[in-house]
């Protein structure tokens, strides 16, 4: 886990550090400080959300140069309902207006867009446009961007059990067969590896009900640095401080005398 500053090494100097042979293939990130970034420029909220866009495209197409395999955003979590009813519309009109903005982009670059998240009380306009974005890039194989929408991770375990439970009472499944692996695959996004980095803004120290079982083993990065203000130098950092740190899954570090 690192809290990191903002970097002053340019992207391409930071870029030539990167060992391309040992990248994350998948990547999370929670994007948090759209708010406050408009409240410093004295901007409406909803500002900060339509700023954060630019930092979507920089981090998908920095993505697609690297050759991340897959960029899971945390979007909108269930819990975001709580929040006053004009920001909400707001961000389901801004999320419309991306799927749809960004088709002719993703498809230029490889992108494959995946959705997972409940579909209640999402607005049937952003579900056609959701439908529609995910079906025009469906065939694309550069990179996976998955947008966590209406998401939370115990949500998802919830459902998750509520599929397996169905499969037990049909007898598709016997009880003693069910393990971590079985589990897995009624996950929202079962065909994606778990994450190997997860990034998070704005210098809150914590995941939010964010990909709770698939992170078991994922390494944390925070920075201070808000979301709208988060270009590819700052991914860049977030990787070579993953390729510095020592991956054990619970064994023993190979340099312990231990």
């Amino acid at each position: 886990m690192t809290n990191a500053s903002v970097s002053n090494h340019s992207p391409s100097t930071l870029l030539a550090e990167i060992d391309k042979t040992r990248l994350p293939k998948h990547i999370a990130i929670i994007m948090d400080g759209n708010g406050r970034w408009a409240t410093q420029r004295h901007l409406p909220r909803i500002e900060g959300h339509r700023a954060g866009i630019k930092s979507v495209r920089e981090v998908v197409e920095a993505g697609c140069e690297l050759g991340i395999g897959v960029i899971t955003l945390y979007t909108f979590s269930i819990e975001n309902w709580k929040r006053p009813t004009t920001e909400i519309r707001f961000l389901m009109r801004l999320m419309e207006q991306f799927l749809y903005d960004e088709i002719e982009e993703m498809n230029q670059n490889g992108v494959r867009l995946l959705i997972t998240g409940r579909t209640e009380r999402v607005p049937d306009f952003v579900l056609k446009a959701m439908e529609i974005a995910q079906n025009k890039t469906q065939h694309n194989s550069k990179l996976i961007l998955n947008l966590a929408f209406n998401y939370s991770g115990r949500a998802e375990i919830i459902d998750a059990i509520k599929k397996l439970v169905i499969d037990i009472q049909n007898q598709k499944i016997h009880p003693a067969e069910v393990n971590e692996q079985v589990f897995g695959k009624y996950l929202y996004a079962p065909e994606l590896p778990d994450p190997d980095l997860c990034i998070r803004t704005s210098g809150e120290l914590r995941i939010s009900n964010f990909l709770l079982w698939e992170m078991a083993y994922t390494e944390l990065w925070y920075t201070e640095v808000l979301w709208p203000d988060f270009r590819r130098e700052h991914l860049y950092q977030a990787i070579l401080d993953f390729q510095r740190r020592e991956r054990r899954f619970g064994q023993v570090s190979q340099s312990s005398d231990l």
